[in-house]
């Protein structure tokens, strides 16, 4: 009995934890259309896109969201190279199944690396890599050297040196 009253009280405490992170999806947002007009901004601003694929019903998704925006060089380089957009998609809601399986295959079909999943995007709209999230982590978090490495491979200037 003190075993399940322990786990239910890890439960409770591991969900308050997850639902004090802000939610950064949203679903009410036709993802073709958010994806088409992330690339109009990158090619205005000279930036790529990168599409963090997943759902508030996410918690690595969401930790990774609070994660790049609370270390300050994470974000400036995020905001100096890229066009950061949360791409909702929610395995288990089959009301927009067709629609999602439409922006997935777009997308390079990155569902396989499981969520979250980041879909790099040059200035055409093309996929360019798909970085699968769990080799970013570290312990419950994210480790900053390798979100830093992901990020700085993944630029106009890196990607387009000569």
């Amino acid at each position: 009995m003190k075993k399940i009253l322990t786990f239910a009280i890890l439960a409770v405490l591991a969900l308050g934890a997850n639902a004090q992170l802000k939610k950064v999806y949203n679903d009410d947002i036709d993802p073709m259309e958010q994806i088409d007009n992330a690339i109009v901004q990158a090619n205005e601003q000279g930036k790529f896109v990168i599409c963090q694929v997943g759902g508030n019903w996410c918690p690595w998704c969401l930790r990774f969201a609070d994660f790049i925006t609370k270390d300050e060089e994470i974000a400036k380089l995020v905001d100096d190279n890229f066009v950061y957009i949360h791409v909702s998609y929610n395995p288990r809601n089959l009301s927009n199944e067709t629609r999602d399986k439409a922006m997935l295959k777009r997308l390079g079909n990155p569902g396989r690396f499981g969520y979250p999943v980041f879909v790099v995007l040059n200035q055409d709209g093309n996929v360019i890599h798909i970085q699968d999230s769990s080799f970013l982590e570290e312990g419950k978090g994210y480790n900053k050297e390798k979100v830093l490495r992901f990020f700085k491979a993944w630029t106009p200037k890196a990607v387009n040196a000569q």
